[in-house]
């Protein structure tokens, strides 16, 4: 016990022997006085004495609420959930276990990692509702990490938290075709063709549909069509849509495994990854294209319950070094460096692009949102030209 401590206790024993006189008759008008001040530096220094036990037990390392970082620190056994996109799997399963070893080579800590994959926008609506606690989200588009910022899990200001305005993957739109190609589709133009059926995701779920319906888009207008034609234009190849899947890799399967369709739009790193596996596509890169930009974020209220900033954090970093990156090229994704991207095995396998359009070429997400996928946007209008009939399933 320290002097402070022992100088409050014979302080409380003072007040306990007044107590006792006090009660033998003792307690006259003066001693009333000194009693009741005495009293009050008695429970003011309790207080202090409070104040003071709670403040050593934090500087011992005990764990106080706020303190996650200790708590982090001393567990063998850590879990990070990670939220993502449905096409970033084959990558996140080559690089998790690679930041798992890093990460235990250096802190002597097992990470788990609870992986979940599906529709950027409906991860992101689990997120928001907490059916998904994610630590780390890596979605299609950046719009889908604004709707958990507005839900206030995310902190403002995320895309200024880590390089490249939190963009860690990237990829453009590919058109996949049957073999050999029998309807001849070699343009944008020829998805808009009688006979064809085309293969792409509903963009009220997925993000990788919201690229693909801007490529139409942008092509048309690079095309000098102006917007009235290009409006008719990207409305007849979605009348060439028997059915709008959920996600990128339920339209993948729908052509692929479903037989549906004469083309499928999709990313190009899903087609590369199915050649990369021995398979064959057929399958061409227009050169008027768009960059398609994921990004990444900290959710920032559910690592703060869990205790899970540091690793998270750790995460995003490890993502962007090159190891991580090389991992993406080698899984189908354009690297974000643009030295990895004038490499000669990265150039043989992405080919250079006439013309590639961004999101900031539209005035960015906001703009973007507003004018083709808010209730009243060009992607309603689209819909309100086509013939919903019967056989119509979208999905």
């Amino acid at each position: 016990m320290g002097q402070f401590q022992r100088y409050v206790v014979k302080a409380l024993q003072a007040i306990g022997q007044w107590s006792r006189k006090a009660g033998r008759g003792w307690l006259n008008r003066h001693s009333l006085g000194a009693f009741l001040s005495l009293v009050l530096v008695g429970t003011t220094l309790s207080v202090v004495v409070a104040a003071s036990t709670a403040s050593i037990g934090n500087s011992s390392g005990e764990i106080h609420s706020g303190n996650s970082n200790n708590l982090i620190a001393q567990q063998k056994n850590i879990k990070l959930n990670l939220v993502s996109f449905s096409v970033t799997q084959a990558a996140h399963d080559k690089i998790i276990p690679r930041f798992v070893e890093k990460w235990k080579k250096e802190r002597n800590q097992n990470i788990t990692f609870q992986q979940s994959y599906g529709a950027s926008s409906a991860q992101a609506l689990a997120t928001i509702e907490g059916g998904l606690e994610a630590d780390v989200v890596h979605l299609s588009l950046a719009p889908d990490i604004q709707k958990i910022e507005r839900a206030g899990l995310i902190q403002p200001g995320w895309e200024k938290e880590f390089p490249n305005g939190g963009i860690v993957s990237k990829s453009v739109v590919a058109i996949v075709t049957r073999q050999g190609n029998p309807k001849g589709i070699k343009t944008w133009t020829d998805l808009a063709n009688k006979g064809i059926s085309v293969i792409t995701p509903n963009p009220i779920t997925s993000g990788s549909a919201r690229w693909n319906f801007l490529a139409l888009w942008n092509a048309a207008i690079k095309a000098g069509k102006d917007e009235s034609k290009t409006l008719d234009f990207v409305s007849n190849v979605y009348k060439n849509a028997p059915n709008l899947p959920e996600s990128a890799r339920n339209a993948t399967d729908a052509f692929f495994k479903g037989g549906e369709g004469d083309a499928l739009i999709t990313y190009e790193n899903e087609v590369i990854l199915k050649a990369l596996k021995g398979e064959k596509p057929s399958y061409f890169i227009p050169d008027v294209n768009f960059s398609i930009d994921n990004p990444v974020a900290i959710v920032d209220k559910n690592v703060d319950k869990h205790g899970t900033r540091e690793v998270a954090e750790a995460f995003i970093k490890y993502l962007y070094t090159a190891e991580a990156q090389k991992v993406f090229t080698q899984t189908g994704y354009r690297s974000i460096e643009s030295n990895a991207a004038q490499k000669k095995e990265v150039v043989n396998q992405y080919p250079r692009l006439k013309s590639l359009a961004t999101t900031n070429d539209y005035g960015g997400w906001a703009a973007i949102q507003k004018k083709f996928f808010d209730d009243n946007g060009i992607f309603a209008k689209v819909i309100s030209k086509i013939n919903t009939s019967a056989t119509k399933t979208w999905r």
